[in-house]
């Protein structure tokens, strides 16, 4: 009778079953590990780039360099990369920038391309689990001769959980998957626009106080001016 049927029975000696608990593991341990490291670098950017802001303005850039290292914000090492680039020309330290991001980047968005992939073909191996346990179905009755329920149940509950437990993981990881890119994004986004203040700040202040090389030069056609006028002078006494 179908009362008397054993599920767990039948659904252990399913392979398809067998791959989506694999599927499930590797789900979960991806989504524990990246729920640990997001919150590992959460951070508090805006605070970081204020604190940044006032070492700049006060002169203190080493502080400032300190106050991005403390961060473990994505802002944190960019800001490093941008105040370590201050005497560099516009366009090699836009490289640097934009390295910088690209590393973070490659850090922040590990294994969530296996978590998208789970998102993906879970429900496709549970469709397969779905057509394995009708070929079971029909085998059983063709071995038996008999469609009797208790026959055909094995196949039915082959397809019917296989399928469910390939929604089960796929739903969890596509949410999740989707969730994380846009943390990604928006800690990238936040870390770029921080990183571009401070870069801003340090322009300003290279502006205010001008490098001693650059004083110095500005200097050499006045000297040079007064050289002049005073050589006229002296030549103007002796001819008098």
């Amino acid at each position: 009778m179908i009362s008397d049927f054993n599920w767990m029975e039948a659904i252990g000696t399913s392979p398809i079953f067998m791959v989506l608990v694999g599927f499930s593991v590797v789900t979960l341990g991806i989504a524990l590990e990246r729920l640990h490291y997001f919150r590992k670098r959460n951070g508090n950017p805006d605070e970081t780039l204020e604190r940044a802001l006032k070492n700049l303005h006060s002169g203190e850039k080493k502080e400032a360099t300190r106050a991005c290292e403390s961060c473990p914000h994505p802002m944190g090492p960019v800001g490093i990369q941008v105040l370590a680039s201050e005497c560099q020309e516009g366009e090699k330290a836009e490289e640097r920038l934009q390295i910088s991001l690209s590393q973070q980047k490659l850090l922040l968005e590990r294994n969530l391309g296996i978590l998208g992939t789970m998102a993906a073909v879970a429900p496709l191996v549970g469709l397969l689990g779905t057509v394995w346990g009708i070929m079971r179905a029909f085998h059983d009755m063709s071995a038996t001769g008999s469609a009797a329920p208790s026959v055909v149940a094995a196949g039915v509950a082959e397809a019917l959980v296989t399928t469910a437990a390939g929604l089960i993981i796929a739903v969890p990881a596509l949410m999740l998957y989707n969730h994380f890119s846009r943390r990604m994004s928006v800690m990238l986004t936040v870390a770029e626009n921080h990183a571009r203040s401070l870069r801003l700040a340090l322009i300003e202040r290279a502006d205010q106080h001008p490098r001693a090389g650059d004083t110095a030069e500005g200097q050499e056609p006045s000297e040079s001016k007064v050289t002049e006028e005073s050589s006229e002078e002296l030549e103007t006494i002796f001819v008098d």
